[in-house]
Parts: structure tokens; C-alpha cells; sequence
């Protein structure tokens, strides 16, 4: 096979286990480039805690130049108790947030999809869960993390006030809701739009933006519209009957985080979070798991790996257009857990418990059979 142009790909392991199930996605990297004729041009910085005690800071604005310069950014995970006394400020998590902002990262893409091996690993019914596929598109550089006024001041009688603002705009809101709906084309062909527009503005202005879009460009898509509570529910009650959701920055929060345990485990799911095409053809994009740091395992060897390889497999697809490498990972990953393997987060009675570098090797050995 004919070797391709090298990709610049900037890779941020950031704290806790991040460095551990960064390294399962090298050895995914190393077999890419062995097997496929694919040329990986790999740069590693220091974010979150790692940063912080290198340079004092949780990310600095070399990183974020080289984020600019790469093709696209692989993030492990920020979050250090070690950082709780510094200020908001200069906490860890402060990396991922920049980051998002000032590459104009606003469409987070978090999908929550059960692997047939791993129906009996959620806590919902099998036959609520079974054959789950959902897409979640968030918001992630407006609304309420991002508003101003925003921050705690003393009221004149002593008592302190905290404040932050929900704000969107109607390109803001058009702009995520359009990834949604072309991301539905590729699916089934349905976004459900979520908000509270019975208490709030934002939301009022949210579905009026969103519904307008709908008309103008996608009527061929099924629209519906629900409130961000009766999502949440809904989403435990019947989550088969969602295909994509799109909401804001908050929602996108709290709603992601809990359709991602209908899979059994926040180990287990991918991210990325894409910009718009910029002047030089290229279009910003961050890929990450959502399980966060989970500093109470760290350097245990024993975190599930397979959220970051998951991620590197979105990578391929959104960022480079290597559908059948991305495939191949997926499929990769799907075999070794019906082969049984399970690290301590998805294990389950009669499976093989393994650690984090055991599964990372096993997801090579199938990329191998797949290769043949």
C-alpha cells in the first residue's frame, strides 16, 4: 500500500489516567502506519495538572499554537486534586476550555452507542438499551459557561452572590444546529432540539432559531423539539426513540453524561468536538473521551482504554476521511469484547477481567485478523 502524506496530530494526555490509555492509542498509531500506509506526524505537549506543574499554568499559548498548526487534536484528560486550592482561573480543567474557545470548537459531537457485548453492562433493562444508537451535538463555546456577567461579588450586607449568564445568538445557535441536522442525514434522519423554553429565553430563542433553520434548509429531516427535563427522562424511560439531539452548552452537559451510563460505563465513550473551515481550508477539531482524569485510578494500569481509542477512531472519520480505518477500529474494538475481555469497569460475571495495556494489545491482535 502506497504511503499517504503525514498528518500533523497534536496529542495532549493531560492527568490522571490520560497518559495510561494515551499510550494503547500509540500502539493503534504504530500498526496504522505499519499496516495501512498511513504516516502519523505526532507532537506531544503538557495540559491540566501536568502543566500546571511544569509551567504554572494549565495550558499554555505555544500549545495552543500548535493546536492551530495540527490537522487535529487528540486530548486525553484534565483534573488534579493536588489544584483544588488555585484559583478558578488556574484550575486544570481550564485546558480543555480554552482550548475549545479560542479554536472556535462549538459542536461536540458525544455518542452514546451499546455494543451488543455489553447489553448486560447498563443499568437499564437489556431491552430498553439493546441496539442504542444515539448521536448528542452540543453547544460548547456559548450559554452559561461562557456568559457575562458572570462571577461572585459581596452584597453590601456581607452575603456573597454567584452569577453566570445563559446567553445565545442566533448564528451561535444555527451554526451547531446545522452539524445536527447533516449529521441525522447520515443517520436516521431525525433531530430532536432541546431546550426550556417554557422558563427561558435562551430556549424560547433556541427552538424558534432551530425551527426556522429546519424550514429553510432541512425539511427533509424529522424535527422535534423537547424540554431539556423530559429529555433527561425520556432518555431513561425510552433513549431508543432519540437518534440526534441538539442542545446547549449546559444541557449538553448533564444530558451526555447521562445517556453515556445507558452504555454501562463512562469508559466506554468517545467525543469530538469540531470548528468551522477556517481561511487555510483547515477545520479545528478535538477528539477526547468523557471519563475525565479518574485520579483514584491513575497509575493502576487498570482504566479502560477503549473511550481514547474510540476517539482516535472519530479522528479518522471526521477529521481525515478514513472511513475504513475508523471502521476497522471500531470493529477491532467490538470483537474484543465479545471475545469476553473486560477491564474493571464493564466486568461482569464469566468474562476475563484485564488491564488497561492487556486490552490495548488485544484491540492490535484483532486489527491484525481484520487486516489479515
Amino acid at each position: 500500500m502506497s504511503a499517504q502524506p503525514a498528518r500533523k496530530l497534536l496529542v495532549l494526555p493531560g492527568d490522571g489516567i490520560g497518559p495510561e490509555v494515551m499510550r494503547e492509542v500509540g500502539r493503534v498509531i504504530t500498526w496504522l502506519e505499519k499496516n495501512r500506509g498511513l504516516t502519523f506526524e505526532v507532537t506531544e505537549d503538557l495540559v491540566g495538572g501536568a502543566s500546571l506543574a511544569e509551567y504554572g499554568v494549565p495550558i499554555r499559548n505555544e500549545v495552543i499554537e500548535k493546536a492551530r498548526e495540527a490537522d487535529a487534536v487528540l486530548f486525553g484528560s484534565v483534573g488534579d486534586p493536588r489544584w483544588s486550592h488555585v484559583g478558578f482561573d488556574k484550575r486544570p480543567e481550564v485546558a480543555i476550555l480554552k482550548l475549545r474557545q479560542e479554536l472556535e470548537l462549538f459542536a461536540n459531537l458525544r455518542p452514546a452507542k451499546v455494543f451488543d457485548a455489553l447489553v448486560d453492562a447498563s443499568t437499564l433493562k437489556p431491552d430498553v438499551v439493546r441496539g442504542l444508537d444515539i448521536m448528542i451535538v452540543r453547544e460548547t463555546v456559548g450559554g452559561i459557561y461562557f456568559g457575562n456577567p458572570r462571577g461572585i461579588e459581596t452584597l453590601a450586607d456581607g452575603s456573597r452572590r454567584g452569577v453566570n449568564t445563559e446567553v445565545y445568538t442566533t448564528s451561535e445557535i444555527e451554526r451547531v444546529a446545522r452539524v445536527a441536522f447533516e449529521m441525522a442525514r447520515k443517520r436516521s434522519n431525525h433531530v430532536c432540539s432541546v431546550e426550556k423554553c417554557n422558563v427561558m429565553e435562551s430556549g424560547l430563542l433556541w427552538k424558534e432559531v432551530v425551527t426556522d433553520l429546519h424550514a429553510r434548509e432541512f425539511s427533509d429531516v424529522t424535527l422535534s423539539h423537547m424540554l431539556a427535563d423530559n429529555c433527561a427522562m425520556q432518555l431513561v424511560r425510552n433513549p431508543r426513540q432519540f437518534d440526534v439531539i441538539v442542545t446547549g452548552n449546559l444541557f449538553g452537559d448533564i444530558l451526555s453524561d447521562l445517556a453515556s451510563m445507558l452504555t454501562g460505563s463512562l469508559g466506554m465513550l468517545p467525543s469530538a468536538t469540531l470548528g468551522a473551515v477556517q481561511a487555510n481550508g483547515k477545520s479545528p477539531a478535538l477528539y477526547e473521551p468523557i471519563h475525565g482524569s479518574a485520579p483514584d485510578i491513575a497509575g493502576q494500569g487498570i482504566a479502560n482504554p477503549i473511550a481514547q481509542i474510540l476517539s482516535f477512531a472519530m479522528l479518522l472519520r471526521y477529521s481525515f476521511d478514513l472511513q475504513e480505518d475508523a471502521q476497522m477500529v471500531e470493529e477491532a474494538v467490538s470483537r474484543v469484547l465479545e471475545s469476553g475481555l473486560r477491564t474493571a469497569d464493564i466486568m461482569s460475571e464469566g468474562m476475563a477481567r484485564v488491564g488497561t495495556s492487556v486490552m490495548g494489545e488485544a484491540i492490535v491482535r484483532e486489527l491484525d485478523k481484520l487486516q489479515g
